[in-house]
């Protein structure tokens, strides 16, 4: 099956990146593809159990789900993976 999710603080090329490598670590998940410009994050799930693995990940990385709350601490770790993923290109 597949899930498109919307997310928050994506920037750059270097969040799309670090999203997408730390999203296909967890198993049961592929075919990801992320979406600066349009906020978004796709990917192909084997149990519905694994989309809420990846809205974890996601929130742990600094990457909650639209309408979530947003902290300055998740802005933050954001940030910090935004620019790990700049490194990794």
């Amino acid at each position: 099956m597949r899930t498109t999710l919307n997310i928050q603080n994506l920037k750059c090329g270097g969040c799309e990146n670090q999203v997408s490598t730390q999203i296909s670590k967890i198993e049961g998940i592929s075919d990801v593809v992320v979406s600066n410009e349009q906020d978004t994050v796709s990917f192909d799930y084997n149990r519905l159990s694994r989309v809420e693995e990846v809205i974890n990940q996601l929130a742990k990385m600094g990457y909650p789900l639209v309408g979530d709350k947003n902290t300055l601490g998740q802005k933050a770790k954001s940030y910090v993976s935004c620019m790990a993923g700049r490194m990794q290109k």
